[in-house]
């Protein structure tokens, strides 16, 4: 009995030392904090159930549960396509918030892969192009292993991740910078904001900037992205006039690796996570995470 139980301790050991990898894995493929946890999941109950034989027969078992947990991801972004069909207004990945301080997930979100910006460009892949260019792009995976996973011939999973490479490049975020120069731009920004400051504002985000909201039809934010420093500065503008001191009760927090924002619930103003892009110091991009159902995992704090 005591042979059984170290066997059981120690694969359940092996299995943790890989988790972190798997989850960053699940949620580069999905965009879903939920999914990622069920997939990773998923693929313990799949590795502890093998038989002694079947588990000795893996020659390595991080690439096999990394195929295990594509396998499951894939099955999930087919089920997601179908309901994004039905999905009022813009779709964002759910918010990967941590708080740098040994968080089990700041491993993950080091990873340029899993900036929000970076996995918006992963959504406009299919799934058998995300899939095969995130597993063997970003981790390694051989094609004959990804052609498995997909129930494709090795070719055609390198032409998928061909496929995927060549739509990221050309829509591609900036390179992250550093997060002083992030504190220091979103600082100037929030204030300016607040201050309802027009000039600095619009100096503040750069010409080609974009708003891109997210409430599922739930909560309010902007249904259509909103492209541009005057559109956006006269949006931002508008909230401001509207909530007042409610948008002044933010946190700073990490968002995807980068600095972001966490509103929690006020009067009418929804709880929602911000995240943004800076480029030349000034606000390429922001995300605005409100629906509900996407912030389950997001602690705001009292």
């Amino acid at each position: 009995m005591g042979a059984v139980t170290t066997a059981e301790e120690s694969l359940a050991e092996t299995f943790t030392g890989h988790r972190a990898h798997l989850v960053g894995v699940a949620y580069r493929l999905t965009g879903s904090v939920a999914d990622a946890e069920d997939a990773v999941q998923e693929a313990w109950l799949r590795l502890s159930g093998l038989s002694d034989q079947s588990r000795e027969a893996i020659r390595d078992v991080r690439a096999w549960l990394t195929t295990v947990v594509g396998r499951i991801c894939l099955d999930r972004l087919r089920s997601a396509a179908v309901r994004r069909e039905r999905y009022v207004g813009q779709w964002l990945p759910e918010p990967l918030v941590t708080t740098g301080e040994d968080d089990p997930l700041d491993a993950v979100v080091r990873d340029d892969g899993v900036r929000m910006a970076a996995l918006v460009v992963l959504d406009r892949l299919t799934p058998e192009q995300r899939v095969a260019f995130v597993l063997h792009d970003a981790f390694g995976l051989p094609f004959d292993e990804i052609a498995a996973t997909l129930g494709v011939t090795p070719a055609a999973a390198r032409q998928h991740a061909s496929r995927g490479r060549r739509a990221v490049a050309d829509a591609a975020p900036p390179p992250r910078v550093a997060l002083e120069e992030q504190r220091e731009v979103l600082a100037r920004f929030t204030a300016a904001l607040a201050a309802g400051d027009v000039r600095t504002v619009l100096g503040l985000l750069h010409p080609d900037v974009v708003l891109v909201g997210d409430g599922g039809g739930k909560a309010r934010t902007a249904v259509n992205r909103i492209e541009g420093a005057d559109r956006v500065a006269r949006f931002l503008l508008g909230l401001r006039r509207k909530y007042g001191e409610l948008l002044a009760d933010s946190t700073p927090a990490l968002v995807n690796g980068d600095l972001g924002l966490l509103y929690p619930q006020r009067g009418p103003l929804s709880a929602r996570v911000s995240a943004f892009v800076v480029r030349d110091g000034r606000i390429a991009a922001m995300f605005d995470v409100v629906n509900p159902d996407k912030l389950g995992h997001v602690d705001f704090g009292g």
